[in-house]
């Protein structure tokens, strides 16, 4: 089994900075792609940004050049680093990675708890 916990929520005034981080552990043999999603109060969850092993990123529109994904393969740990935030970034984001047990299984998809980011001054 493979356990993921994110850290670093909080409350962040609107124009300043809050990094989010995402651990992953457990029985692991690589990681594909991990990624944040984040879920405001009555709406659907939704994607923020993926990071694929080879470091490819994709983001939101809504966050392109304010949010930075980034991993740390050799710690099984992602990060995303939230600049300029503003009130409607305020959200539960959970974060995801795709493992395997070993070479020879198939990458299942593991999901944090959730961590609170709310935007207000």
């Amino acid at each position: 089994q493979v356990q993921v916990v994110e850290s670093g929520g909080g409350l962040v005034q609107p124009g300043g900075s809050l990094r989010l981080s995402c651990a992953a552990s457990g029985t692991i043999f690589d990681i594909n792609d991990m990624g944040w999603y984040r879920q405001a109060p009555g709406m659907q969850r939704e994607l923020v940004a993926t990071i694929g092993s080879g470091g490819l990123t994709n983001y939101a529109d809504s966050v392109k050049g304010r949010f930075t994904i980034s991993r740390d393969n050799a710690k099984n740990t992602m990060y995303l680093q939230i600049n300029s935030p503003k009130p409607e970034d305020t959200a539960v984001y959970y974060c995801h990675v795709d493992s395997r047990r070993d070479r020879n299984s198939p990458y299942l998809r593991f999901w944090g708890q959730g961590a609170q980011v709310t935007v207000s001054s």
